[in-house]
């Protein structure tokens, strides 16, 4: 696949005014793809992130990004997202969806495909182990997991240059769970040598996929403690006027559940999905606190501010500015609790173009170039929630 051809619009600010641009990439499965068409329109529009932090799904996604120069970007997660939907069967059930079109069909066809992945896993990605976990004797390799991630390794040896992350051309991060002390941890190229194994972690998900070891401790899917990388990039330090795009494959906005099956979607949902808005909300609430602190410190005589209480708080006072560019996944009707499962090619080519298509549509709303000017330094922008197209 060719690298997109940059699209500019006159309307976005060259250069961009914030010395961070991050892109932040939640878990979500098979509905990573969705990302990739999100990446693909940054592209287009040569919105580039200097900083891409991911979780699970997002950490293989910001994974590949980094690791590849930026005309190579978009051809490598779309290698990924066709390698691991390669199965055989799918060009049959997607060949039958597209003559079919009703949603009847779509869903049921939607839901052999996941049961199919349960039984024989997704190319390039993971395998089910040949003995159930329960026979296994405890302590054995396969006691506790369903599937075996090996084949990931592989495949992100072969689409991601290593040495290019670990060299610092975009700052990088991905999150993950040590199983032994329960602490949520940041494997980042500022501080750790990233290899395969931080990657397969932080996609991790218990019991589905083994625990990874990494320095004689074994870790976990971040997402089982937050879904989002999002409060790792706005607390950092230095501070710097930031604009983020917050890519969410969970809504937490959802009809009441009228079946068991409703039930099991509007689960997940909810819990992949309140983190976002928590930590979002926490922070502009801390930022008020820090505008507020440096418009106090502002007013202090000048032989106070050298007194050792003051340079404390100076050094918590900020006035950096922050745009939250919120895209999130919107689930079609015959989409079920086994969305994050559904490993199926046609599927995975409707969740890019939607990734696509909300991102272009985003993109042309150009005050979120435009550094915020409210009391806390803090803009959102959720054309979800809004309605805003």
């Amino acid at each position: 696949m060719k690298a997109p051809r940059a699209k500019r619009s006159p309307g976005i600010p060259r250069p961009l005014p914030f010395g961070t641009v991050a892109l932040l990439l939640q878990g979500g499965g098979a509905l990573g793809a969705y990302q990739g068409g999100v990446y693909e329109a940054l592209a287009e529009a040569e919105v580039l992130p200097n900083w891409v932090a991911g979780i699970s799904i997002g950490a293989i996604n910001a994974a590949i990004i980094a690791g590849n120069p930026p005309q190579e970007r978009v051809a490598k997660l779309r290698a990924f997202w066709e390698q691991i939907t390669a199965h055989p069967t799918n060009a049959v059930a997607d060949l039958v969806a597209r003559f079919a079109g009703d949603d009847t069909t779509r869903s049921l066809l939607n839901e052999m495909s996941a049961f199919r992945v349960m039984a024989t896993g997704a190319p390039g990605f993971f395998t089910p182990r040949p003995v159930w976990p329960w026979l296994n004797q405890p302590g054995a390799l396969g006691a506790t997991s369903y599937y075996d991630t090996t084949l990931l390794k592989s495949t992100l040896e072969s689409l991601v240059d290593f040495d290019r992350i670990n060299a610092g051309e975009l700052h990088f991060s991905v999150a993950a769970v040590n199983v032994r002390s329960g602490n949520f941890v940041y494997f980042d190229n500022a501080t750790h040598h990233i290899r395969p194994e931080h990657i397969m972690a932080s996609g991790a998900l218990p019991p589905g996929f083994n625990a990874v070891e990494i320095e004689g401790e074994l870790y976990w899917d971040g997402g089982l403690i937050s879904n989002t990388p999002l409060s790792w990039v706005l607390n950092a330090t230095p501070r710097h006027d930031t604009l983020a795009f917050q890519v969410d494959l969970w809504s937490a906005h959802g009809g009441e559940p009228r079946t068991m099956a409703d039930v099991a979607v509007r689960q997940k949902e909810i819990q992949y999905s309140s983190r976002t808005r928590a930590e979002t909300d926490h922070f502009k609430q801390m930022q008020q606190l820090r505008f507020a602190l440096a418009r106090l410190l502002d007013k202090l005589p000048a032989e106070m501010r050298a007194d050792p209480d003051a340079q404390l708080l100076h050094e918590q006072a900020d006035r950096s500015r922050y745009n939250i560019v919120e895209l999130i996944y919107r689930s079609k009707h015959y989409e079920d609790q086994t969305r994050d499962f559904e490993f199926s090619r046609l599927t995975m080519l409707d969740h890019w173009q939607a990734g696509l298509n909300d991102a272009r549509r985003t993109l042309r709303h150009h005050q979120i170039f435009e550094l915020p000017t409210n009391g806390d330094g803090v803009f959102t922008f959720d054309w979800h929630q809004d309605g805003v197209g």
